[in-house]
Order: structure tokens, then sequence, then C-alpha cells
């Protein structure tokens, strides 16, 4: 690729400019056809400005919504959408060699309304076109205007080495960009003339101001076009420079796994191993499991694993635990792999079902016990470098745990889906890619209808801070967490986080207090303060806290002084309170929502006291067997007893809710009985549901009337029979 014609995106990208211009006087209307063109092809614009809706916008960081870490296919779709309703009559790019991108942290070129000047977006669009002016005449009188537009930009906040990747997006013959790869690449004499590499180095850090940039800029040009380069033109320069930039790294990711091959000695005895997991059955611990840096076994029956001497003893220890109705997998092997044969620097791949792949990492400590866990004691610290979906290449083992590492071809195949071609050798913040999460992913995971869901997003919106509130087994977390994906547009579990009350928790834990340290006692910063500053920082994304079982905790206690500025209207820095423990003021910024989550059926719980409960939406969530999507699952199953099973719950749940000591609000929920597939249902599975989850409940429901409890076991043992 040496010449403008290989460039087919060039077409576009310089015609859509020339359809902006005209907007320039009236941006109301620029921002109506931006929004209906991401409404079209229902991805919707990010955020741009506080409160969601964008006031007014520069045309730069318009092509930075199709220019930064995101898909080739969303590219694509964003670039047609804008074809269309712009009128340009381009042909829609297959392919986007040498075109920088934005950092997905920084995509807009201004600041906030409230810290921005009041004529920095003008500014951007005088330069803007100023560039195009410039780009058709070369003139001393256009140069000059040019000049001093660049300039006057360059002191704005945002605006710094992006500005030379705008002007190469909106005229990429006529304007050099200067990021940190062409300039990396511009510094060796072999790519460009000395002159130019003198320039460059000149720089160091510093953005040139008009003048210089448009000196370096003719420089290079004039290198381009009487030189002896494999390019001769701006595009081709800038394609060559990620090319060979993705080579060294390449190189240099090869040397690192050489040195670390000869570092381990035999590659069949201490290299580093590749293994599956799958995080619980469904992947229904992987969100946790992420977040605390963890892979987890079951099979807690058998107690800390470190005080077996062989497989076989675990497998006694394991059979004298359970019950003898109980389904026995004889994890025997994959329990002692996960204590003796798994070691720190071994290559961790997530899996759900047998045929997604959704995260990998490197393990980083040895086995540990921890007896607090839970159903999960056995525990291995990891680093989880990568999360999402992929389709695995090959069907995936059904075990919980495999050793995948003699199967080279098969490690091969799935490391392949996580080669990445990410920039490393100049120290910029990587650009990471979360796979999408939309309405339609939402209603085919959750089995809440579209207007339901619509109602929720609305009131979210709208309140900022929102309760759902709902019987045992609804899926109140389930739905807590992808109610936040679909509403940020991305599966990003660095942007929720999620707590759960207590009886014990306080503001020490929530906000901030006293705590020991080694040479005494020191503030140490909660968990809602840190989450806060967290998004604070990033003012362009929302940030969702989740807070489990929020009718537990003394709400008032919790939450201090800070009772007041969770309400909507009293977000943002303009509403600063004085903090209990630290001399600052501070404020819960606005791009934060909170979304509680309240079980109807605990007993004895303290009531929300009314300042609380007018702070929060209420949002009620019901058993969901009619559904239309459940019926398709149960449907799926093909299991008779499966279905007897789910008619005798929706009666047993017509009797609860005529039940005048319990009510709607104590009805059994619809996710005890999901995750499953046609194998799994099997008498022993449903046996297990039924007497160990469905009765028990029962019990707690019915302690005082014995008769209720026998009548409906009997009548769900029945059902699976």
């Amino acid at each position: 690729m040496d010449t403008k014609a290989d460039f087919k995106w060039i077409g576009f990208y310089t015609a859509f400019a020339d359809a902006l211009m005209p907007f320039k006087a009236n941006r109301t209307a620029l921002i109506a056809k931006i929004q209906k063109a991401h409404a079209g092809i229902n991805l919707p614009l990010p955020t741009l400005e506080k409160g969601g809706t964008p006031k007014d916008i520069d045309p730069f960081t318009i092509y930075g919504l199709f220019n930064k870490g995101i898909t080739d296919d969303k590219r694509k779709a964003i670039i047609g959408a804008y074809n269309d309703e712009f009128g340009v009559n381009a042909e829609v790019p297959d392919e986007f060699a040498g075109i920088p991108v934005l950092n997905n942290m920084a995509a807009a070129f201004y600041a906030f309304e409230d810290t921005r000047g009041i004529h920095d977006i003008d500014t951007l669009w005088d330069v803007f076109e100023a560039a195009i002016v410039l780009a058709k005449a070369e003139s001393p009188a256009n140069r000059e205007h040019f000049c001093k537009v660049y300039d006057k930009a360059l002191t704005q906040p945002r605006v710094k080495w992006n500005l030379t990747m705008g002007l190469y997006w909106i005229r990429p013959c006529n304007y050099l960009n200067l990021d940190s790869r062409n300039r990396w690449y511009m510094e060796n004499p072999k790519n460009i003339s000395a002159e130019v590499v003198s320039e460059i180095a000149d720089l160091k850090d510093t953005v040139p101001n008009g003048e210089k940039y448009l000196e370096i800029r003719d420089k290079c040009l004039t290198a381009l076009t009487g030189g002896n380069y494999d390019y001769d033109s701006f595009p081709g320069l800038s394609y060559k420079a990620w090319v060979v930039s993705n080579e060294v790294n390449q190189q240099k990711k090869e040397a690192t796994q050489s040195e670390q091959s000869s570092a381990f000695g035999d590659i069949n005895v201490n290299a580093p191993h590749s293994w599956v997991f799958a995080p619980g059955e469904g992947a229904v611990m992987w969100e946790d499991f992420y977040a605390k840096g963890i892979m987890a076994l079951g099979w807690s029956e058998a107690g800390n694993l470190t005080r077996f001497k062989t497989k076989d003893e675990i497998k006694e220890a394991l059979q004298a635990n359970l019950k003898p109705d109980a389904p026995f997998l004889h994890p025997k092997l994959m329990l002692w792999q996960f204590v003796h044969d798994m070691k720190p620097g071994d290559i961790v791949f997530a899996k759900k079902g047998r045929s997604e792949i959704i995260g990998r990492g490197v393990v980083e400590s040895d086995y540990m016990y921890d007896e607090t866990a839970g159903h999960y004691p056995n525990i291995r610290k990891v680093k989880w470098t990568h999360k999402g979906s992929w389709k695995a290449p090959e069907m995936l083992a059904m075990k919980t745990l495999t050793d995948l590492t003699n199967y080279k071809e098969s490690v091969e195949k799935i490391a392949a889906l996580f080669e990445t071609e990410d920039f490393q050798i100049v120290d910029e913040p990587p650009q990471i890619t979360y796979p999408p999460y939309r309405t339609e992913d939402f209603l085919a995971e959750v089995y809440i209808g579209e207007d339901a869901y619509n109602n929720m997003v609305e009131l979210l919106r709208y309140k900022k801070n929102i309760i759902l509130q709902g019987a045992p087994g609804v899926g109140k977390t389930f739905i807590a967490k992808r109610l936040a994906y679909s509403m940020m547009g991305v599966r990003d579990a660095s942007r929720v986080t999620m707590v759960q009350f207590h009886q014990s928790y306080s503001y020490e834990d929530f906000i901030m207090g006293i705590r020991p340290t080694g040479n005494g006692f020191d503030v140490k910063e909660g968990v809602f303060y840190n989450f806060c500053k967290k998004a604070e920082g990033d003012s362009d994304n929302d940030y969702f806290f989740i807070i489990d079982e929020i009718n537990r905790g003394n709400l008032s206690k919790i939450f201090g002084e800070l009772f007041m500025l969770i309400e909507n209207d009293k977000r943002g820095d303009r509403n600063k309170i004085q903090l209990l423990y630290k001399d600052e003021l501070f404020f819960i910024p606005e791009n934060l929502y909170i979304i509680g989550m309240m079980n109807t059926a605990d007993r004895g719980l303290a009531l929300l006291d009314y300042a609380l409960r007018r702070r929060f939406g209420f949002f009620d969530l019901f058993p969901a067997f009619s559904s239309e999507s459940f019926k398709a699952y149960q449907e799926s199953l093909d299991n008779r007893k499966f279905d007897r099973l789910i008619d005798t719950v929706e009666e047993l749940n017509r009797y609860i809710k005529n039940d005048d000591s319990l009510g709607e609000g104590f009805c059994v929920g619809h996710s005890y009985f999901c995750n499953l597939s046609p194998g799994d249902v099997m008498d022993a599975k449903l046996s297990l549901l039924v007497e160990h989850e469905i009765i028990q409940l029962l019990k707690e429901y019915w302690y005082d009337e014995p008769k209720n409890v026998r009548d409906w076991s009997e009548k769900l043992r029945s059902a699976i029979k």
C-alpha cells in the first residue's frame, strides 16, 4: 500500500468532512442527525455531556465516534448510518488500514460543559474549517489563519496530539498524523529524511504549534514525494508505521516467550500448563471470581485438600460426606491436579458450557483453602487478563477443570482467540474493547418483557437510584448486573461493583473510617468513596454501584452525611459536602447509579425509612414462569417431569399469594429452575432441587404450619416421580 488509491476509506473520510461543514452554524440539527443515525443501528451514543444528551459537539469528536477502540463491524455500521443520514454517497470502507484511533477513555475533543471554555467547541470548528480551506488552497493568508486557530485550540482541555489525528482524518493526504506510533516510526532515519527525523526528535513530548506543525508536514511531504520509500503519502506512512510497530511487538513477545521457556527448562515438565476451567455451573460464579481475581473449586465436603496423600483418599473423603443418593462425579483427579499439578504462571481459560470461552488468566498463587468461602473453598489467585465472549474453536471437555497441555493444537486454537494488535512500544494507555451488551442481549438472558425493561431503565435514569424487590429466586442479582451492562452498552465489569449490606455494616466500611495500621491508626477510604472517585475520573462513562440485601443494613448509619447527596438532583460538584473523617469536600458524581436489591420474603427486617424510600425508585420483580422466554426455555428442555414440576410450582405460588400470612412477596422464583440443559434434567438433579431448595424454603415460610409443608412437599415430590 503506497498510493492514495490503495486506501479506499479516504473517499468517505474526505466527503464526510464536506458534509459536516454546513452544520457549523446549526449544531442542534447536527446532533439530531447523529442521534437519529445511531438509533437506526441500535448503537447508542457514548456519554458526550453530563446528563446524557450532548448540547453541542465539534466535528473531530464526531469522527472519534467511529475512530476509537471498537470492532470493525461497528465502525462500518456507524459509517454506513452517517453515509445515509448525511447523504454522503461514498463507498463504506471495508478496511481501515493506516487510520489512527483514539483511546476510548478520551474520545471527545472537549471537556464537559461545566469545565470547558465558552468558545472551546467554536474554536474546534474554526480549526476544522481552516484545515479544509488550507487543503484546498495553500496561501499565506490561509496558512496564517490556520496557525492562529490551531494554536488557540491547543490551549484547551483535552486537545493535544489528537488534534493532528483529527486533521489527518478529514484530509488524509494533506495533514500528517503525529500520534505516538508515527512519531516512533519517524525517529528512524531509514524511514524518513534526516531533516524530518531531527524535527521529530526535537519535539520530544511537546505538541508543536501551528507554524511548526505545518513546517514538519511540509518537510515530510517533500521527503515522501522525492525519496525512495515504500510509501509516498501520509496514509502510506501511517500504515507502514502500524505494520512495523506490530512486527516489533511480535518479536518482543516471542523473545519474552523464548526467555520464559529457557527459564522453565524441559518444556514437557516445567513449562506453563494450559487449563480450561468452568467457574461454577453455567459459569454462575464468573463475575465474582473475576472481580476477586481468583478461580475456585467446590466439593467443600472434602475439607482442606492438602491433607490427602493420594487421589483415592480424596475420593473416599467425598463419598463419606455425601448423601447416599447424591450424584457423584468422581472429581478426585481434578482436585488433585488443582492442588499439586497447577503452578503459578499456568494459563487458565474460563469457559461457559462446552462452546464458549469467557476469559483468560494467569495463575498467581499456590493452592489455598478458605473454610469461610462457602461452597467454593478451594482457591488459587488468578490475574485475569481477558474477559468477554469467544466461540470455542472446538467442543470443550465437560469437566470443571481440564489440563489441555498435551493437546498442543487445541491450546494453540484457543490461545489464538486472545492474540491482540495492541501497540506497546510507547507508554500509552491500552485500549480495551469490551464485548457489547445491548437491550436485545438483556431480553435474551432475562425473563422480563421489553416494556418492563424500558420502564426499569427509565426509572433508573430518572431517579439514579433504584431498588429491585421481589421474592426469592426472581433473579435480582442476575438482573442487576445485566441491567448495568445494558445501560452501558458493554460488559465492562470494571464499571460495576457490588457489596452486601448486613446488620454490622457501617459508615466506616462504606465511606471511610479509622482503621489500625502497622504503626497505629489511620483513615482508610471505603468501597463507596473509592468507587465514586473512580466514576468522577471517568465522567464520559456511566458507573453502577449494586447493593445486595439493601434493607438489612442501618441505612442512615451507613450513608451518613451522604444521605442527602444520593438524591438525583443533589449529584455533581455543585453539591459538595464536608466529610466526617477527612478535611475534604465530597460529592457523588452524576454518572454513578445505585441499584439496590431487597428480598420481599425476609422476615423481621426493619422497613426502609421514608427519607431513603423517597430517594429510590422501586421496581417489583415477579416469578416469570408464564413469560414467553421462560416458556421457550422450558420447551427446549423437552422433559415431562420438569414440566409437571413447573406446573406444581405455579400452583404453589397461587396458594402462597392467597395466604394471608405470606402473599405475593413470598412466591417461589423462576431462577431456581434456570441454567439447565436437556442433559442436566435428570431425576437426581430434580430431586436435589426439590428436596434441598424448594422444600427447605417452604419450611421457613410455614415454620408454624407443618401440614402445609407436608402437603406441598408431597405434591412437589409426586411431580417428578
